[in-house]
């Protein structure tokens, strides 16, 4: 049964018990009160009633409060009373541009069907940095809008979201979609053109961390596949990859900080970022020319509820109904216009024209899987560390 289910019956049972337990006698003890009144306003002097009559008036207003509904258990009745409640989001840089619009638009639909004025407390910044500052070290985020798979499997792992989380939102809960690009400068001077491009000599490559950056990690793995899937062993890839890292001076903490160092402050020959980037830099202005290479890794980003938080805060539904609302076609859209690859396939047809198509795609699943793509890549003492090590 999934969660949503699960909160709603919840609901409903507490309802009812409340009717029974609480409600329904007081209703009778209520009749009776006027009843008793009734009978003895015969017998005894106005003084003598007030009592009564006051406790009476105060059975009334205690019925009457308990009688609020500021549950729709329905979800489609009106709502007599609803609190304003904030939600607390956290995502990855990258996808601030696109939720300035979703967020507005949410909460207007929010407000017109629940009567309940909703307030998004919103935080942005590296994936990685996220997961460990912005959600285990105090931030009590609702919903998490991730780079990476692994960034929400170390949140199973400190308690804060239940194991199955990819089983309780559509597409396995992988909400927006990219590639990788590499962005040069106007002309190409350098002629960039694949991946191998990358370990030329005298290349000046900006790629963000992959300590702190989702983005740089799908980076690394795109490098990686490179090698390996074109029949090219484990030794090949690393010896590949340390020419490309020995190529970049700079690791800014984020893609979007990744972008900026480029495109704003003219460092580096080379970009290696999500595709997205190279749309919302085109959309600011920024004079761009960038390839998306034939072999490339599906940089699938997922969204998780915050069970721990959630229940805390009494934000479950919210929470529940905001996912639900990025599946749409219009939240797909809006995506789509900043640059991300939408997961709802009409959608993806309709901007089929915008994208372009690539021979070669793998996922991180045929890499293993997370899990095990974090303990051989990334894990302190791991590949890139090696590789890191190298280039000092």
């Amino acid at each position: 049964m999934k969660q949503w289910q699960f909160t709603i019956k919840s609901r409903t049972y507490l309802t009812e018990l409340v009717s029974t337990c609480i409600v329904k006698p007081l209703q009778v003890i209520r009749r009776w009160c006027i009843q008793l009144i009734q009978s003895w306003l015969y017998k005894y002097s106005l003084l003598g009633i007030v009592p009564l009559f006051l406790a009476g008036i105060s059975l009334s207003i205690l019925l009457a409060a308990c009688s609020l509904r500021n549950v729709d258990n329905t979800h489609n009745s009106s709502v007599t009373y609803q609190r304003d409640v904030t939600l607390t989001f956290v995502s990855y840089s990258v996808t601030s541009a696109a939720y300035e619009q979703i967020i507005p638009e949410f909460i207007e639909q929010w407000k017109k069907e629940h009567n309940q004025n909703i307030t998004f407390n919103q935080s942005y910044d590296a994936s990685r940095s996220q997961t460990l500052a912005a959600v285990i070290e105090g931030k009590e985020a609702d919903v998490v809008h991730l780079s990476l798979a692994a960034d929400i499997n170390q949140l199973v792992e400190a308690g804060f979201i239940q194991s199955g989380w990819e089983k309780e939102a559509p597409n396995n809960a992988i909400v927006t979609k990219s590639v990788d690009a590499i962005a040069t400068r106007p002309g190409n001077p350098k002629n960039i053109k694949t991946w191998a491009d990358l370990a030329q000599h005298g290349i000046k490559i900006v790629t963000a961390n992959p300590r702190t950056s989702g983005a740089a990690r799908w980076n690394f793995l795109n490098l990686w596949g490179y090698v390996t899937k074109a029949g090219g062993n484990e030794n090949q890839a690393i010896d590949f990859i340390s020419k490309v890292y020995k190529n970049a001076p700079l690791l800014p903490k984020t893609a979007r900080n990744a972008s900026e160092l480029f495109f704003k402050d003219g460092q580096g020959d080379v970009l290696l970022n999500y595709e997205k980037e190279m749309f919302l830099s085109a959309k600011d202005g920024d004079k761009i020319s960038y390839v998306v290479p034939d072999v490339n890794i599906s940089i699938d980003n997922p969204v998780a509820v915050v069970d721990k938080n959630v229940d805390k805060h009494g934000t479950r539904s919210i929470a529940e109904a905001f996912i639900k609302f990025l599946y749409t076609p219009e939240s797909q859209r809006e995506f789509a216009k900043l640059g991300f690859r939408p997961v709802d396939l009409t959608i993806a047809k309709e901007v089929e024209g915008t994208f372009p198509k690539i021979k070669t795609i793998f996922k991180a699943e045929d890499l293993g899987g997370w899990d095990k793509i974090q303990a051989k890549f990334f894990d302190e003492g791991a590949i890139f560390d090696k590789i890191r090590a190298k280039k000092s």
